[in-house]
């Protein structure tokens, strides 16, 4: 009996080496070259070359683009740590241990930005089902300051972009380890937009945000949703986690296009977080993403990268499936890493990595629908988020 067909895709891919110049220096955590052997590797499994996969050079955004959701005295200030990387910047989160200026900054920042609206401009225009920026995913950074890694917020501007296009309704979901609190704080007001992060509590995590209790501004209670989750969380209760609360919302929300952040830093691997996740189960959400998108948005989905500081064994793997996943091509956590990728990576780093994409790890998990257990800490995190907003939107959260 023959499997049932890989639904296939058409998708823009945001990917160019000069998107390689967002470097904070050596030994910083937010080391480019994981988007290096990440492109390296979705190009050795063949993905850059299937017919339904076209590759777009992105541009650095305008200042006018930025300050949609960015202040203009941010951005100015972002071009004066370009020129004065070793001077004294206010509080802006400039030049700081996680954010230190560098000459380039601004314009390798603004191309990440354009990279995730060249993503949306593709989307919008209907010439593509999705669009994928690998590069981006930099939800940290708000509306006046840069914070964790981030300098300008691409997803927000790619959201703010489809807004602007004539969109009603963005879902943005956020599976990075930790909050998506730039992106959250950009549209804390908005009701157009629903913001949904499952992430590291803020407890033992930066940012120390992320709480059931953000549930948004005076016009928009409701659309910002935080499920917090306890550290070494691991794939079942977080996939239970993820089911328990992104389907019934997104249905409640009824949106026009998904946007979706996939830092993979939530891995067992990742040496900044605790989550223990495997990449068989990011690929599963990355999946389960997809099929809102379909189910939902007329397959309109927007997909970026984020964190994930483990740069040869973790990052590759887990974005080569995302993008594998938006294209619907049939690569999967079974298929072997290529032999030329894996002798590419140990000649040049000296590590070993897997032999496949996946982890071989078993994703059993158990429907909320099978009851809620209040001795469980993620059931007890679960629960929270879910009475904090499910009943505004017309959901009752026992049982929704």
């Amino acid at each position: 009996m023959s499997s049932a067909p890989v639904p296939v895709f058409s998708t823009r891919v945001v990917w160019d080496d000069s998107m390689l110049a967002y470097n904070f220096g050596a030994n910083h955590p937010m080391d480019p070259r994981r988007l290096d052997l990440t492109a390296r590797l979705v190009r050795a499994v063949g993905l850059f070359d299937l017919p339904q996969v076209s590759i777009e050079v992105p541009e650095v955004a305008a200042d006018s683009e930025l300050c949609t959701v960015h202040a203009a005295d941010y951005v100015a200030a972002v071009k004066a740590a370009d020129a004065d990387p070793d001077g004294a910047y206010g509080t802006a989160g400039l030049g700081t241990e996680d954010t230190p200026a560098f000459s380039g900054m601004h314009s390798a920042s603004a191309r990440l930005v354009g990279g995730s609206l060249a993503a949306a401009d593709a989307v919008l225009s209907g010439s593509v089902q999705h669009g994928v920026n690998f590069g981006g995913g930099l939800h940290h950074a708000g509306r006046a300051r840069a914070s964790g890694f981030c300098i300008y917020n691409d997803a927000a501007a790619a959201v703010q972009r489809l807004l602007d296009g004539g969109v009603q309704r963005v879902l943005y979901v956020d599976v990075d380890a930790h909050h998506g609190d730039g992106t959250q704080e950009i549209f804390w007001d908005d009701k157009r937009v629903m913001t949904i992060s499952l992430h590291e509590t803020g407890v033992s995590l930066f940012p120390g945000t992320g709480f059931s209790d953000e549930i948004g501004g005076p016009h928009a209670h409701g659309y910002a949703v935080n499920v917090a989750l306890p550290t070494t969380t691991g794939d079942s209760a977080w996939l239970r986690a993820f089911h328990a609360v992104v389907p019934q919302l997104a249905e409640a929300f009824q949106p026009e296009v998904i946007v979706s952040q996939h830092g993979c830093d939530s891995h067992v691997d990742d040496p900044l977080t605790n989550l223990r996740i495997s990449v068989d189960a990011q690929h599963a959400a990355a999946l389960s993403i997809r099929d809102l998108a379909s189910r939902y948005c007329e397959s309109r989905w927007i997909a970026t990268g984020g964190g994930g500081y483990n740069i040869t064994s973790v990052v590759p793997r887990s974005w080569t499936l995302l993008t594998a996943v938006a294209v619907g091509a049939d690569i999967t956590t079974t298929t072997p890493v290529p032999a030329e990728w894996r002798s590419y990576v140990t000649e040049r780093y000296g590590r070993a990595v897997p032999a496949l994409l996946g982890d071989g790890a078993d994703l059993w998990w158990q429907s909320w629908e099978a009851g809620f257990d209040p001795n469980e800490s993620v059931d007890r995190s679960i629960m929270a988020t879910r009475k904090a907003v499910f009943p505004l939107h017309g959901l009752d959260p026992w049982f929704d």
